[in-house]
């Protein structure tokens, strides 16, 4: 994914925590940890995340199954204030200032 623009990835573990926290160690990933539909496509809407983290001891199959239709068919909106927020996530992944 962080080789890839415009692919996803999905990681998934007990809570999703530790494995969102490992993939947002990669440089280029912005991985977040969802917990409903609505956190998938907020993921992707404002923060034009790459990467879904789902906790599989939460949530059934079906459940995971749904939040990852949900991100893969979610936008990045491309609004000014979610923009400008990527921007900074990427200066501080790059020169490490805000």
């Amino acid at each position: 994914v962080a080789k890839d623009h415009g692919s996803f990835g999905i990681v998934i573990g007990g809570s999703g925590n530790g494995e969102q926290i490992a993939a947002n160690k990669v440089h280029g990933i912005r991985a977040a940890l969802v917990w409903s539909e609505e956190t998938a496509q907020l993921a992707r809407q404002h923060n034009d995340a790459n990467v879904i983290s789902i906790g599989g001891r939460m949530h059934s199959i079906e459940t995971c199954k749904q939040f990852i239709e949900v991100f893969l068919e979610t936008a990045f909106t491309h609004d000014e204030r979610h923009a400008r927020r990527i921007k900074q996530i990427e200066t501080f992944e790059n020169k490490g200032l805000i």
